[in-house]
């Protein structure tokens, strides 16, 4: 009998080219044609397993069946991760990376640097008022880019923000793309990188002093496992890995605005509103609106599942889009309701717009507090801090496309203060 002939496979010789077309909704397409969770089909020469849904999460990130080492491609490493990033790591090396990230983020420090963001997004009302238009997202990863070095002990220059910020966004918009905009995030983390190394430098060096328990200090004096310091680069890309994600936020904030618009009966709910109302709206953009479109590992330990044999070695990509609007996890799950939120029961695996398991033991992000964090602050300002107008513009977005936004990045005019 053939290798997995009890599951389906697509029939393409290759489906790269298919992939970058339907982008979001690649996985999600042939799970509902095959009628499974699970197929396979061929990716850059190699035979693939895709999968989807909230089992397939579980098995996803049982360390003994997968390791991340060898998962993500070259061209991912060479824009959003960094090479040889905590991304790419397993076991107890990754372990004691990861405790180092989540020292960073606790819930006192997510709420630290929220408030840092509200200040700043405060402080911008006085020029808004005067601008006859504002580009939410481009206000947004300029302010988080301010916040994000402000909070992590990084000296960065008024001049500087608009640049960093650009290179931090080129990063996170250049996985998905080929040709031009791809090597424009190339060229933005070969800067960035070459900037934060000469930060860690002067620190270690005693030219600038960092403060103890800064995302800054902990990066450039951190022991591996092993006892010994990370060299300049690879504490430069460990230190991208924190401020790059802030900065993203500004995609969720875009996202935020554009539901408020698109869902206007919720404005009043957050504008009386508690922090649980906040928190369930914040977390229902996040599962509605596109972000991540799926995650990759590779195969361990050879083992069995559904019929379908995991060979050591093979890569494995699990449909996080797909999984954040399976119907039999969220009822309807094309609909956008943050009340939904009020029954959910805080699975590790049915909710992972930044990925899934403990983020403790295993590879989901860090972050997820202070993503959260920010856009409630965010939301905040946005409904109670300022009235605008919203004229006539491109909201679309295209599921085509990975990463997506809408296309104008929510255009405001006509800004006052409240």
């Amino acid at each position: 009998m053939a290798l997995n002939e009890h599951i389906p496979h697509d029939k393409k010789l290759d489906n790269s080219l298919t992939l970058m077309q339907e982008g979001y909704l690649f996985i999600s397409n042939r799970v509902e044609r095959y009628h499974s969770d699970i197929f396979e089909a061929r990716l850059m020469g190699q035979r693939v397993i895709c999968m989807s849904g909230a089992q397939a999460a579980e098995i996803f990130y049982d360390d003994k069946k997968f390791q991340r080492k060898g998962a993500a491609p070259k061209r991912v490493q060479k824009t959003l991760f960094g090479e040889n990033a905590i991304q790419s790591m397993d076991d107890d090396a990754h372990i004691h990376r990861k405790l180092l990230f989540i020292s960073l983020m606790t819930p006192p420090q997510q709420e630290r640097l929220a408030s840092m963001v509200m200040e700043h997004w405060t402080a911008s009302i006085t020029e808004w008022q005067r601008a006859d238009m504002v580009v939410l997202f481009e206000e947004a990863k300029d302010i988080l880019c301010k916040v994000a070095c402000r909070w992590a002990g990084v000296p960065l220059k008024e001049s500087e923000i608009k640049e960093r910020a650009d290179d931090f966004i080129a990063m996170v918009y250049a996985f998905g793309k080929v040709g031009p905009e791809h090597w424009k995030g190339r060229r933005a983390r070969t800067r960035t990188e070459a900037w934060i190394k000469g930060v860690i430098q002067d620190v270690r060096d005693g030219k600038l002093v960092a403060s103890e328990g800064s995302a800054l200090y902990e990066m450039a004096f951190y022991k591996k496992i092993d006892g010994s310091q990370l060299n300049t680069k690879m504490a430069a890309v460990e230190l991208i890995n924190v401020l790059r994600p802030i900065v993203a936020i500004a995609t969720f904030i875009t996202y935020s605005a554009l539901a408020l618009l698109e869902h206007p009966e919720n404005k009043d709910k957050l504008r009386y509103g508690t922090s649980e109302d906040y928190q369930r709206f914040a977390q229902e953009v996040r599962r509605y609106y596109p972000f991540g479109p799926f995650l990759g590992a590779r195969v361990r330990n050879g083992f069995i599942w559904k019929d379908c044999k995991f060979k050591e070695g093979m890569l494995v990509l699990l449909d996080m889009y797909g999984t954040n609007h399976d119907a039999r996890l969220w009822d309807n799950p094309n609909q956008f309701r943050p009340d939904r939120f009020k029954e959910w029961q805080g699975s590790l695996f049915d909710f992972i717009p930044q990925g899934g398991g403990d983020p403790a033991k295993g590879h989901r992000c860090p972050g997820e507090g202070i993503t959260v964090e920010v856009m409630k602050k965010s939301l905040d300002f946005l409904v109670n801090k300022i009235d605008f107008e919203i004229p006539n513009q491109d909201l679309n977005y295209s599921l085509d496309e990975m990463p997506t936004l809408p296309k104008s990045g929510f255009i405001m005019s006509n800004i006052k203060g409240k």
